[in-house]
């Protein structure tokens, strides 16, 4: 799958403008593992999953749980290495440069919308 631009439609803010999509279980299990940091307008979409972690991580992400829709179910700011993160009714998980979900006042029940880059 191409990167992809997302944007919070509820509050008309954009999360990312070039997100990875981990959909395979050897994307999903690498994760942002091999990165030394998450520049600003960079993500990752992990689709499916229910819960992440950060062992071994060198820097901290935002965590933005989302159902089926792509409403924001759960979002964990500012998580730092060796933690974990569960929302048992989520579908996806979008990883974003820590603070990002503050700046683009991000909040639970809010729409996110996935356009494909060429």
């Amino acid at each position: 799958m191409a990167k992809l631009r997302i944007v919070n439609r509820t509050r008309q803010t954009v999360l990312a403008t070039e997100a990875d999509v981990a959909d395979t279980s050897l994307k999903r299990n690498v994760g942002l593992l091999k990165h030394k940091s998450l520049p600003e307008g960079q993500g990752l979409w992990i689709v499916p999953c229910e819960g992440i972690h950060t062992f071994g991580m060198k820097f901290a992400i935002d965590a933005v749980f989302l159902d089926r829709k792509k409403k924001v179910v759960k979002i964990r700011p500012s998580m730092g290495a060796w933690r974990i993160s569960l929302c048992l009714w989520a579908h996806s998980v979008l990883e974003l440069p820590a603070g990002t979900s503050e700046k683009a006042r991000l909040a639970k029940g809010d729409e996110l919308t996935f356009e494909e880059l060429e």
